[in-house]
């Protein structure tokens, strides 16, 4: 029998049973427990390979890496972070937020077979890729977008939204935050069929090339079920598609119960936090905002700490200290150290909930000089495997399944995270020593931290030492 006959027949039936899968509840995951996530934010697919088992070594479970599609080239495909008119070295991070196509590959971060390989030494480490996609919009200038795609769907004009290019004015207004232009970006009718099939096509590609989750991008900008339709729509139920309880055009994603989603849904007002969790995910960026004013005042009290300031479940959480936006669009976070920002990650990380995702930095990045070495490709600075962020990443798979509670010194400046009576994080958030005697459940005895060799005693329910400013102890 013809070899090609028998593998189409096997390729229709996949399909089928992947169909079968996707109707039934085996849909993606919204959460994932006692999981650490690397954003090796701007480094190159190879870059990411080369460093695979360092990753994994310091006890991430997920890396995440920056957008994979075929994108704008900028500046004549200058390298830069960022650049000014008068650098010498042109390039901007963000033209890989700019697609043309739904491709595997593109010129700052590398071709499909460069994904493919960082995929395959992930899988060596047991470390899974998750992948920033974001079919919201296109590039700035949307004529860059390439003729495949717009026939793909039927013409550039069916592309779009109807108000795809009047941008948005009333944020909280959810027709205009869902089908409006945000920041010159055209909004991608998300909603057509046609677009749908594509896009899940460069989804699937990714899952067989061993993508095991993603990170969607502007999430809050693709509307819900329950959001007003844009007129070219009849249906808005491009979660439903992107999640596997759908298929579009007969195409479903693969393997959606082996695949961990989440998508940027920064709060505001009137922000569906509660119907997003239906489906994905998502950030807690009210959270992180409140966690970088405790780690500039120095200070911070138990109900702040235990108020994740969101509606969803604090299991269906990404957390973090900073986010790649916040250090680098108003540069928000970018004012802290890199010792704030370790001790607000020893925080989140040492917590029974969240997952928690670390922000990896440019290489030689200062408060002087936010972009460092300012090239896209390397590797961030050497602080995701600085030995408190390690410890602490094991800390938290160590205490997985045990309860937390928190206590903090009178002046908010340590805080103390029991997990049961297995573990304690201590986190001396000021730029003070500190010495102090705090309520513990750990049972009487020595305690040895793992990174300093600092001794630690407990008896009768009473932690006692001494702390060194913006330091951090892992006890069990």
């Amino acid at each position: 029998m013809n070899k090609n006959f028998i593998f189409t027949v096997l390729c229709v039936l996949s399909s089928c049973l992947w169909n079968i899968s996707a109707e039934s509840t085996h849909y993606s995951k919204t959460s994932a427990p006692d999981k650490v996530i690397l954003h090796a934010w701007s480094w190159s697919f190879n870059t990411i390979a080369e460093n695979m088992k360092k990753i994994a070594d310091s006890g991430y479970d997920f890396v995440q890496t920056s957008p994979a599609q075929t994108c704008y080239v900028g500046e004549n495909g200058g390298l830069a972070l960022y650049s000014t008119p008068n650098d010498s070295v042109k390039g901007k991070w963000y033209y890989y937020y700019q697609p043309t196509d739904w491709k595997v590959g593109n010129y700052l971060l590398g071709n499909r077979d460069d994904f493919k390989s960082m995929c395959d030494s992930a899988y060596k480490y047991n470390v899974k890729v998750i992948v920033d996609v974001l079919p919201n919009h296109t590039a700035v200038n949307h004529n860059a977008v390439l003729p495949g795609l717009d026939n793909a769907v039927g013409g550039h004009e069916n592309l779009f939204h109807a108000n795809g290019f009047k941008p948005i004015t009333k944020w909280n207004d959810r027709m205009e935050c869902t089908t409006g232009e945000m920041g010159g970006l055209p909004d991608v009718n998300t909603e057509n069929p046609d677009f749908q099939y594509y896009y899940m096509q460069y989804v699937n590609d990714l899952i067989n090339l061993g993508a095991r989750g993603f990170r969607y991008d502007t999430a809050k900008h693709i509307g819900l079920p329950s959001d007003p339709l844009d007129p070219k729509a009849k249906v808005n139920n491009f979660w439903l598609v992107a999640t596997g309880r759908e298929a579009a055009k007969g195409l479903s994603m693969l393997m959606p119960d082996s695949i961990y989603i989440y998508g940027e849904v920064l709060q505001d007002k009137n922000v569906k936090e509660t119907e997003y969790a239906e489906y994905i995910g998502q950030t807690a960026s009210h959270f992180g905002h409140k966690l970088r004013e405790a780690l500039e005042k120095q200070s911070v009290d138990v109900q702040t700490l235990n108020d994740w300031s969101h509606p969803v479940d604090p299991t269906k959480l990404v957390t973090w200290v900073e986010s790649h936006d916040t250090y680098c669009n108003a540069h928000e976070s970018a004012g802290l150290t890199d010792q704030q920002i370790r001790m607000g990650w020893i925080i989140l990380a040492a917590r029974k909930d969240g997952t928690p995702l670390f922000y990896s930095r440019p290489a030689g990045s200062t408060r002087e000089n936010y972009w460092g070495n300012n090239l896209v490709g390397p590797r961030g600075n050497d602080e995701f495997f600085h030995p408190e962020v390690v410890a602490v990443n094991d800390f938290r798979h160590l205490m997985a399944g045990q309860p937390e509670k928190i206590h903090t010194t009178p002046d908010g400046s340590v805080i103390e995270i029991e997990r049961g009576n297995k573990g304690v994080a201590l986190v001396n958030i000021s730029d003070g020593k500190k010495k102090i005697e705090m309520t513990t459940s750990l049972p009487d005895g020595d305690y040895i931290d793992r990174v300093s060799n600092q001794v630690f005693k407990v008896k009768n329910g009473k932690i006692k030492g001494n702390l060194s400013p913006l330091t951090s102890y892992l006890l069990y």
